[in-house]
């Protein structure tokens, strides 16, 4: 089947079945094609649980699936490669995270979203890799434990001096494989491109970057910035994403090593496949589903 027959196919399934797709930033960009909301994986639940669909697909991992289950309890939520998991999030399980807190007794827990579930079931308050700093800040505390990106947790611990961030070991293997020399041999053939990275990263990487954020906040600095040169420090998803979007600039990868292998099993013959099937659905236990939703909307609540 040629590709535009896949997507002739898949757009004609989502009316019959009035299905979504919801598109990860580091996904293949062709699944773009296809997708009616694209982003980071919160807002992309968010986004799915405002409408009136009844079939989400996301083309994501797991716990982006997991999420969107979580944020939309009565739609069906489907991941076209069952295969497609996040090796942090699979850092970090229940059980860990209660001996973690053990460990640390009466201390609140910050749970980043790139987690399962269960573990956002056990945390006070989730964050995102764009609001995290503000969460910390906003609850006002002196210590937090931090889980599961222990660079995410310093990067929180860099900007709040004064809060005490215990962060447990879990970290991107994506984000580690860009290394600082790679930036400083860019910067070499590039000496006036801007450095975006993303906090997952190893410190001393973020520590060559003119700007850290999000993967969405990257995106929105490169497209308003007035420079015509980027070195960026994160997937190669978004690299793909803004060379399209802006073909007046330039846009560097950092690294050939930043690319999710997971994040690039989803196809779009796996996304008519399970619109066809109706096969891959998430479930989430509805007491876990409960307690997670509380630490998500705790978190709305707090960052608004």
């Amino acid at each position: 089947m040629s590709h535009n027959e896949t997507i002739e196919k898949i757009n004609k399934l989502k009316k019959e079945k009035n299905a979504i797709i919801l598109a990860h930033t580091y996904q293949n960009i062709e699944i773009d094609e296809v997708a009616d909301f694209t982003g980071d994986s919160l807002y992309l639940s968010q986004q799915a649980a405002k409408t009136d669909a009844d079939i989400i697909v996301f083309a994501g991992v797991y716990f982006m699936a997991e999420t969107a289950k979580i944020l939309s309890p009565d739609k069906k939520v489907l991941l076209p490669n069952m295969n497609s998991g996040c090796l942090m999030a699979d850092m970090i399980n229940l059980q860990q995270l209660r001996e973690f807190k053990i460990k640390n007794p009466n201390i609140p827990v910050v749970c980043y979203v790139n987690s399962t579930a269960e573990v956002k079931s056990e945390c006070d308050v989730c964050c995102t890799s764009a609001n995290a700093v503000n969460i910390v800040k906003a609850m006002g505390v002196k210590e937090v434990l931090f889980a599961p990106d222990t660079y995410l947790g310093t990067h929180v611990a860099n900007m709040l001096p004064d809060v005490k961030v215990i962060t447990y070991p879990g970290y991107c293997p994506t984000h580690l494989r860009i290394k600082p020399e790679d930036i400083i041999e860019k910067k070499k053939v590039y000496p006036d491109a801007m450095v975006l990275a993303h906090p997952e990263c190893h410190k001393e990487v973020t520590k060559l970057a003119d700007f850290i954020g999000s993967t969405t906040a990257i995106i929105k600095e490169a497209k308003a910035s007035d420079k015509k040169e980027f070195i960026i420090v994160t997937e190669k998803g978004v690299v793909d994403r803004l060379k399209r979007d802006c073909p007046d600039k330039e846009f560097i990868l950092v690294s050939q090593r930043a690319v999710c292998p997971n994040m690039k099993w989803n196809t779009l013959e796996d996304i008519l496949h399970v619109l066809e099937t109706e096969e891959n659905e998430i479930t989430v236990d509805p007491e876990i589903a409960k307690k997670a939703v509380s630490a998500i909307d705790k978190m709305i609540q707090i960052n608004g």
